[in-house]
This record gives C-alpha cells, sequence and structure tokens, in this order.
C-alpha cells in the first residue's frame, strides 16, 4: 500500500471503484479570477471609509470583554478605559500590515491545497443550522448521520472546496462534546481542508489538537490546514469566548475569519456606508488584534451581512444593499491588502422555491463581481440559516461551479479554430457536426445537470419533475455512489482515542458548559 495523502491509505479496491464511477466528482481548482470587479467607491470614498472608521476606533472605541485581550492591549501601547479599547490608526495599520495578503491552505489529500487571497477565491458551504430539510423533504431535527451526509456531499461537489464543520448540529450528541465529532466527521469523510468549532477557547485547543494528530504539530506551525470563525457582538464590541478561540488559531498560526456579525439598520445605522464605516472598524480591530496575538499569523477580513425588515425585524437576504455592501467591502479588504471572506447564496425562503432562487442569485453573483477570496456559506442555506436543504445544497453548488466558469473569464484558446468554422460552415449552414464542435462541445458551455432545458413535451413525459424532486434525486445518487477517502489507520485510531479521552474529561450533562 501507497500513503498519497496526509492521513490517508490508497486501497486497490477503492482505486477500481472509482474507475468505475462515472461522475466526475474531482475538485475544481482554487479559483483564480479573470474578469473585473465591481467597485462602486472612488478612491476619496475609500479614504474618507477609512477615515471615519478610524475616528471609531480612536474616539468610540471597541469594548473587549475579555481581561487577557485587555492585558495583551495594554502592553501594546493601547489605551485601555475599563473593557474599552481605544486604537490609534497609527497601531491598526502597523498590525494589519503584518496580515499576509496570501497564503496556501493545505489538505490531508495534496491535490486539495488551494492557494488562497488576492486573485484567488473557494467556496465553502454553510454552517449552524439548527435543522435540515431531508431527503424526504421534512424539516426535523438533525443528526451526526445526516451531517456526515453533508460532509460526503461536500467531498464530492466539485465546486465545494471544504467541508467546512457544523454544516447542520447533530442532536443526537451532548453539545458539550458535540465539537470533537463534528471536527472527526469533517476529517473522516472529505480530505478537503475543513473548518475548525470556535464555541469556545477550549473547544478550538481541541480542533487544533486533532488538527496536529492528523497533520503533524510541526507542520501546524508553517501551514494553514483549519480556519476559525469569530464574530463580534455589534455593534462595536467582542466577548471572551471569541476571544479566547481566536488567540487558540492565531497562536498556532491558522487562519481565523475576524466577522462582525452585522444585521443592517438594527446593529448598524440604517444607511449603507455608515454601516460600512462600522463593520470595517470591528473587524479592523480584531484584525489588528490577530497580530498581537502572533505576528505574520494568517487572518482574514469577515462578515456576516444581511439588513433587517422594517416591517418585522427579521434578517432580509438578497436585497440591493446588501450587494452594495459587499462590493464596497471587497475594495476596504483590497486596500489594507488583506483577504476576506463573504457569505453566498442566502435564502429567507421556507421551502427550496422562487424566493429562494432569486434571493441566493442576486447574492451569488454580487459576491462573485465583489472579488471575495473565502465563500462561506455558499451551498443549503435557507429560512435565514436557520436550515440546511439537502436539495438546495447540491443546486447552490451547481450554482457556484456556474459562477467559477463565469469567473474565470473568456477562453481565448480556440478563437482561431472557430473562426475558421465560420468560414467552414458559411450563411445558412449549422455547426452541430463540425470538427471544431464536436471537439469543444463539452466545455463550450455549462450544461447544467439539475436544470431542466428540455421542451414542456418532453418535460411531462418525463414525469414533469420540479427541481427540488430532481435534486433530492441527485442526492440520493451521489451517496450512493461516495467512496470514502480513507483516513490512515494509525492517524484515525489516534483521533478517536483522543476524542474518547476527551468525551471522558467533559462531562457529558452539563450542556450548557462550553468552556469546561
Amino acid at each position: 500500500m501507497s500513503v498519497d495523502a496526509v492521513g490517508t491509505t490508497r486501497r486497490g479496491r477503492g482505486a477500481r471503484r472509482a474507475i468505475r464511477q462515472t461522475r466526475d466528482v474531482s475538485m475544481l481548482p482554487s479559483l483564480k479570477r479573470g474578469i473585473p470587479l465591481t467597485e462602486p467607491m472612488n478612491a476619496e470614498q475609500i479614504v474618507k471609509i477609512d477615515e471615519a472608521s478610524m475616528d471609531i476606533l480612536e474616539e468610540v472605541g471597541v469594548v473587549f470583554r475579555d481581561e487577557i485581550a485587555l492585558e495583551d492591549w495594554r502592553r501594546v501601547g493601547a489605551d485601555v478605559r475599563g473593557e474599552t479599547v481605544h486604537l490609534d490608526r497609527a497601531l491598526v495599520r502597523e498590525l494589519i500590515a503584518t496580515i499576509p495578503e496570501t497564503f496556501t491552505y493545505h489538505a490531508r489529500n495534496p491535490a486539495h491545497n488551494l492557494p488562497f487571497g488576492k486573485d484567488h477565491s473557494i467556496f465553502i458551504p454553510m454552517t449552524g443550522a439548527p435543522f435540515l430539510r431531508d431527503m424526504d423533504d421534512v424539516r426535523r431535527n438533525p443528526t451526526l448521520d445526516d451531517l456526515a451526509n453533508f460532509h460526503k456531499l461536500s467531498h464530492m461537489l466539485p465546486a465545494m472546496h471544504s467541508s467546512a464543520h457544523h454544516i447542520v448540529e447533530p442532536y443526537d450528541h451532548p453539545i458539550s462534546q458535540r465539537h470533537l465529532r463534528i471536527t472527526y466527521s469533517s476529517m473522516k469523510h472529505s480530505d478537503k481542508t475543513f473548518m475548525g468549532m470556535t464555541t469556545s477557547p477550549k473547544n478550538a485547543e481541541d480542533v487544533l489538537d486533532m488538527a496536529a494528530i492528523l497533520f503533524g504539530e510541526e507542520f501546524l506551525e508553517t501551514h494553514p490546514v483549519v480556519t476559525g470563525n469569530c464574530n463580534g457582538n455589534s455593534p462595536l464590541v467582542w466577548d471572551e469566548t471569541m476571544l479566547g478561540a481566536l488567540r487558540a488559531f492565531s497562536r498556532r498560526n491558522q487562519p481565523v475569519l475576524c466577522s462582525p456579525f452585522v444585521l443592517g439598520g438594527a446593529n448598524t445605522p440604517a444607511s449603507v456606508a455608515p454601516t460600512v464605516a462600522q463593520l470595517n472598524a470591528e473587524a479592523l480591530s480584531a484584525l489588528a488584534y490577530t497580530q498581537v496575538i502572533r505576528k505574520g499569523a494568517p487572518a482574514i477580513y469577515g462578515h456576516y451581512l444581511s439588513t433587517v425588515s422594517m416591517k418585522s425585524g427579521a434578517p432580509m437576504a438578497g436585497t440591493p444593499e446588501i450587494s452594495l455592501m459587499n462590493m464596497m467591502i471587497g475594495q476596504m479588504a483590497r486596500f489594507y491588502k488583506v483577504p476576506w471572506r463573504t457569505s453566498n447564496t442566502l435564502g429567507g425562503a421556507k421551502t427550496f422555491d422562487a424566493q429562494a432562487g432569486y434571493e441566493s442569485a442576486t447574492t451569488l453573483m454580487a459576491v462573485m463581481m465583489s472579488g471575495a477570496n473565502y465563500i462561506w456559506h455558499s451551498a443549503g442555506w435557507n429560512e435565514a440559516g436557520m436550515h440546511c436543504s439537502m436539495s438546495k445544497f447540491v443546486v447552490d453548488a451547481e450554482q457556484c461551479a456556474m459562477a467559477y466558469r463565469m469567473a474565470q473569464g473568456i477562453n481565448w484558446d480556440d478563437f482561431d479554430e472557430g473562426l475558421a468554422a465560420v468560414r467552414d460552415v458559411g450563411p445558412g449552414g449549422h455547426y452541430l457536426g463540425h470538427p471544431h464542435t464536436l471537439e469543444n462541445f463539452q466545455r463550450a458551455f455549462f450544461m447544467p445537470e439539475l436544470f431542466d432545458n428540455n421542451s414542456i413535451e418532453q418535460w411531462q413525459a418525463e414525469g414533469a419533475v420540479e427541481i427540488n424532486e430532481r435534486a433530492l434525486n441527485q442526492v440520493r445518487t451521489m451517496l450512493g455512489e461516495y467512496e470514502e477517502p480513507k483516513l490512515d489507520a494509525g492517524v484515525n485510531e489516534a483521533l478517536l482515542d483522543y476524542i474518547a479521552r476527551r468525551e471522558r474529561e467533559i462531562p457529558a450533562a452539563d450542556a450548557l458548559n462550553q468552556d469546561y
């Protein structure tokens, strides 16, 4: 037996199955964008947002509800008044200048390593859904098996570059121990990069310990392999839980998303430009703090971005203001030369209906035109994140593959051959049988599997199957074809031993104590 990937054993039987499998599940490389970006602000307006954000940091300040963070800020000369940290703009600029503009994500399968930052982007499925819509289109509580199915789909969908972490919450496992099983599922069912739980500082450390078992402690010191996410409490507050998790990731040189949680009009001003100024200040304060912990540690300008309905107070998706803010945030991240994260294919609909499609498509197009690097929540999100839909998961992933093709830009490789075909066919002819068409038809134009473009007569003859049912049939087929990328037996045993030890140490009944 030969080992070609970290923690992965290649077996003859699996290789023979892969040859028999007809579906192409090869992961798309990291997207290298080849189209212009949409940048609604001019240079003067970018500076206006920057100066407003720096004024907020200096004059209003940011609350860090964490004694360790407050002491860290004092150590580097920040003006700390109680829990409020007033950050001098020169200090902020000095700190964020040490964040790497680019790096490479390393997966346990080296073929799935991903260049990241600047003009490279990756798609990551949604996470955090307390419910799912399952293969029978029933909304219910998820289990660990449901989570495993989403990780398997993530592994098989070419446009998904990560297995993420808790795509859905596994309710059949104690909350206090859940992060261990979620991380193992991410590692076991896919050999792509993954995310790490940041529900407490100790949970973050457990994730990083498991990553060290998978890759080796020394490897972690110099190679990004797992991503953490730290949400701020807008307006202008970072809490002890998130800051402790941030420290855990930054100390071990792993990327962390510094993500204000914005509900435009509720926890920000009810106006686009001031909202971006506040969000920018919040993100910069956390990005700077990563560099207080460890200079040169990878960090990602993040946000969760929604607007709030002034009728109901509910978060909305796919609104024009969200698109504009994404484009503006992209400009600000590039101004500071740091990679950035956004959210994708978000839907507020309760089922996978036209509303979900419109909202998701609007968001996806804006995200692609804004130049985001870490494109999170790219598959499955609906009902404002309350459920992950299995049908929407696979359709969203196909939409990401289509957006990937568009964002690569125009292919000029066969321009001369195509023009020669025009001369061959001439007026009134057709190209269907021409050698250039026969050679290029499979790659010339994206052909979606899940959209129906046949005549209505053929559609009716085939059962008048609509998109939700087609997608669920696709899910069943894919899970039936799934081939597990086996972990090395020794690595697998070490991971399970670690989980068993930690589950003995963490009281299962202590469901509310995430900080044990």
